[in-house]
């Protein structure tokens, strides 16, 4: 059994905001009320590409829609997840086949297992805080 998860340090988190250019979100929404939405929009305002990942939608924030992570036309720098925390299991399967480098479980998705399982697998790993807030008080 792993101890308890920690998130990599601030200086680690300010890092990796700094050098990611291409973010997939996984469970973004188009209602502009939800905050995927939101945050989102906002990273698009810093000048981040976003690809939306949302079986649901066929695009979002003038980008086109991608039903998972496998379908993605283009390799991510991170993969920034607002789904319920039953899914992140799932997820970091596929960012591990996809041999994607970081992921981000936004406020209150938390899958410390799932968690564990990526940071093994050689991805840079943050859970359960909001990638918006720290992008905004450490980067900007």
């Amino acid at each position: 059994m792993n101890p308890r998860f920690i998130n990599p340090s601030m200086e680690e988190i300010k890092d990796l905001l700094q050098r990611i250019e291409t973010i997939a979100v996984a469970g973004l929404s188009a209602s502009p009320g939800r905050p995927s939405h939101s945050v989102a929009k906002a990273l698009q305002g810093f000048g981040f590409r976003i690809i939306p990942v949302n079986p649901a939608l066929s695009e979002v924030l003038g980008e086109k829609a991608y039903p998972s992570l496998h379908d993605l036309p283009e390799p991510v720098d991170l993969v920034d997840v607002f789904r319920q925390s039953s899914h992140v299991a799932g997820l970091v399967e596929e960012c591990i086949a996809l041999k994607l480098p970081a992921l981000w479980l936004q406020d209150g998705v938390v899958d410390e297992a799932a968690a564990w399982r990526a940071r093994e697998a050689g991805m840079t790993v943050v859970m359960d805080r909001c990638i918006y807030r720290d992008y905004v008080r450490w980067v900007r």
